[in-house]
């Protein structure tokens, strides 16, 4: 639900740019502006130590030094480490870093990796141009793309050291800050150092470029694996693998015979065709973030191989130890388990020659007991997962084009500070063919539908990533897209992303057919603009909202009736217009249900444990001492609560949460006090 008109009033008036969270006007992380703390900095000529970040213990985290190396750590400046430090020298490179031994961010460093062969990206993260020079106030910033928005992260440029050098990621070249820097702004944006140890890469990718991520398991490579890498190559794409974990946690990490580290990310950096002994030879160039240690087998270094072909391609072979190497994709194949390819084209992805892909985006939520169904392993609650209707409209010969038009992505979003503290779960998507009969349908599918109708298409597995993408071709028509965790009862929120070739509509499936229905029965109640005023809406729930409970009686006071237009009033006209009226019934309609099944006892009231029990099914979680307040403040003189009082005391609780997330900033809202009065005394 968006935050109240009110709320959004308040926002525009704070607001002098738009496209907020854009590439171009990236969200201030933890409301640090840097403009502004760097010029207090030089007007005062300090130099700046980031509160948000402080270079103590905390920072570090849990973990990743032994208690005896921990009272050793000093956090010291570049110019307190070298006598002339540099943000870049030269240029960047991926041969400029090396990791840490004390951290495992293999996955990290892979990607940027990946990140250097790109300037353009890379200099959008970097911000390159900062300087130890010209206004130095001990300050730098980076840009990352988190979850649908970019956001400018604000640092001090205070390392953690042993012995006078860089614990973590440095580069080889002592006076270069870059690696070092940039990885602390990403540990601050994870919550710490130690939160950065172990990952997905393609989660990196993500952040580095705002794309779009696909995971392909090697065990089964899809056909076009080859053509998908070198389109990606071609293109401002990212590439990373991974090799195999060993049989046991010691053996991870540890190098083989071949050269090659187990449970290892690596960076591919490119891939071509050579003509070796009259045949072609697919070769894909790999890169260890260590900065040492190659695979030796065919195409390596020192391999004859490189023999076979002609003297312009051997150029091809850098023969520094280095840890870069090539290898065949047969062998890439044998000894790595997974590619991803993150890529801001979707053309690049789905295989298609240049297109118009629309794009639609919808947050969700899956909720234990109401929502989180699980997979299709247990069809009886698959159904209660949250369900989005597509419709494809005919844009070519279904029957003769074979690329792909429509791509879908699921990705899970932790409300986690720390990114070790997020649960992520093994996560997917089914996709069902509505048949012309079914089109009308005016809820949620329900279990007997996909009982008797199989999926036309899916996710092939079920992964524990933060995003997963797959791309079909499907004939125009009506289908349900169903995202789901492999396990029932898991609670996350989620984005799904539907991208199509031929203008696609989607929305929930429990408002395909039912818009209309809401519609209608809006419009025998509004007056001649029509809208409805409060003593309208409360003769509409009243007469409305319970039929087919003819057992239960609603009385929504016309008291009740104003806080509920006054929390869906968008526009703060005092009258709800077709939407904001669509909004609140689909929620009356879902707290409604939620009462009833909540309501153990069959008195038509929650009593304290039951209301505890409906505001966890609804995703709210409260103190004891909050729900004795909302007992106080909605209940009757018994305790218990009506379904009146509970819709509006939801309905304010979506409200305030909503105006704290578009208003706060790094835990804590400030408001004038027009602004107070403002959005206290309407919504």
């Amino acid at each position: 639900m968006p935050p109240p008109g009110v709320c959004l009033s308040v926002l525009s008036e704070r607001s002098k740019r738009h496209g907020q969270g854009s590439h171009d006007a990236p969200l201030k992380f933890m409301d640090q502006d840097f403009r502004h703390l760097q010029q207090h900095c030089l007007m005062n000529k300090l130099w700046f130590t980031d509160g948000m970040f402080p270079p103590d213990r905390k920072s570090i985290g849990q973990g990743v030094l032994s208690p005896d190396l921990l009272p050793r750590v000093r956090w010291l400046r570049p110019q307190e480490i070298v006598s002339n430090p540099c943000f870049i020298l030269k240029n960047t490179s991926r041969f400029d870093f090396v990791q840490s031994s004390f951290l495992g961010n293999c996955w990290f460093l892979a990607s940027l990796g990946s990140l250097t062969l790109h300037r353009p990206v890379m200099d959008h993260v970097l911000q390159t141009g900062q300087t130890f020079q010209d206004n130095y106030a001990g300050i730098f910033r980076f840009r990352f793309w988190r979850f649908g928005e970019w956001v400018e992260v604000v640092i001090d440029d205070k390392l953690p050291t042993l012995d006078g050098k860089p614990i973590f990621a440095h580069s080889k070249n002592l006076n270069e800050f870059w690696p070092a820097l940039l990885e602390k702004a990403y540990a601050k944006v994870c919550g710490s150092y130690a939160d950065m140890d172990k990952g997905n890469m393609s989660e990196a990718l993500m952040d580095f470029t705002g794309g779009l991520a696909m995971t392909f398991q090697l065990n089964e490579p899809p056909e076009q694996l080859w053509e998908l890498m070198c389109r990606a190559g071609q293109s401002e794409s990212l590439m990373g693998c991974v090799t195999p974990p060993g049989a046991s946690a010691t053996w991870n990490n540890s190098l083989l015979p071949n050269g090659l580290v187990k449970e290892h990310a690596y960076t591919i950096t490119g891939v071509m065709e050579v003509i070796s002994n009259s045949r072609p030879v697919r070769l894909v160039r790999i890169f260890n973030p260590w900065g040492c240690m190659e695979w030796t087998g065919d195409w390596s270094d020192q391999s004859p191989m490189w023999k076979t072909v002609n003297e312009e391609t051997q150029k091809f072979n850098n023969i520094i130890d280095n840890g870069e190497f090539w290898m065949s994709m047969e062998d890439f194949l044998k000894n790595f388990t997974e590619v991803n390819i993150c890529s801001q084209s979707i053309d690049v992805l789905a295989g298609t020659p240049a297109s118009h892909w629309t794009s639609q985006f919808h947050h969700g939520r899956w909720v234990v007991g109401t929502t989180a169904g699980g997979s299709t392993n247990d069809l009886d609650n698959f159904w209660k997962n949250p369900q989005y209707c597509v419709r494809l409209t005919k844009m070519d010969d279904d029957s003769t084009d074979k690329d792909p038009n429509i791509l879908v992505s699921l990705m899970q979003k932790s409300d986690k500070r720390h990114r070790h503290l997020a649960a992520y779960f093994h996560i997917g998507f089914s996709i069902y063919e509505v048949p012309s009969h079914l089109k009308g349908q005016t809820a949620k599918f329900p279990a007997s539908f996909f009982k008797r109708h199989p999926h036309v298409a899916r996710t092939k597995k079920y992964l524990n990533a933060r995003e997963v993408t797959e791309s079909f071709r499907l004939k125009s028509g009506a289908y349900l897209v169903v995202p789901s965790t492999f396990n029932p009862d898991e609670t996350s929120s989620f984005i799904l992303a539907v991208f199509s070739r031929t203008n696609a509509q989607t929305i929930p499936a429990n408002n395909w057919a039912e818009n209309d229905q809401r519609a209608s029965l809006f419009l025998q109640y509004t007056d001649q603009y029509e809208e409805v005023d409060a003593e309208q809406l409360q003769k509409l729930l009243n007469e409305n909202l319970l039929s087919g409970f003819p057992q239960k009686k609603a009385n929504f006071s016309l008291d009740s009736s104003r806080s509920i237009v006054a929390v869906m009033d968008l526009s703060v006209s005092g009258r709800l217009n077709e939407d904001e009226f669509i909004r609140l019934w689909k929620r009356a309609v879902l707290y409604r249900d939620i009462f009833y099944c909540m309501d153990v006892s069959r008195t038509g009231n929650l009593s304290m444990n039951e209301l505890r029990n409906a505001l966890q099914a609804a995703g709210f979680g409260l103190s004891d001492h909050m729900l004795n307040l909302m007992a106080l403040r909605y209940g009757g003189s018994t305790g218990e609560m009506s379904l009146e009082s509970f819709i509006c005391l939801i309905l304010r609780m979506e409200s305030m949460a909503k105006i704290f997330k578009k208003i706060a900033a790094g835990g804590e809202m400030h408001l004038g006090e027009n602004e107070w009065m403002y959005l206290t005394m309407y919504s």
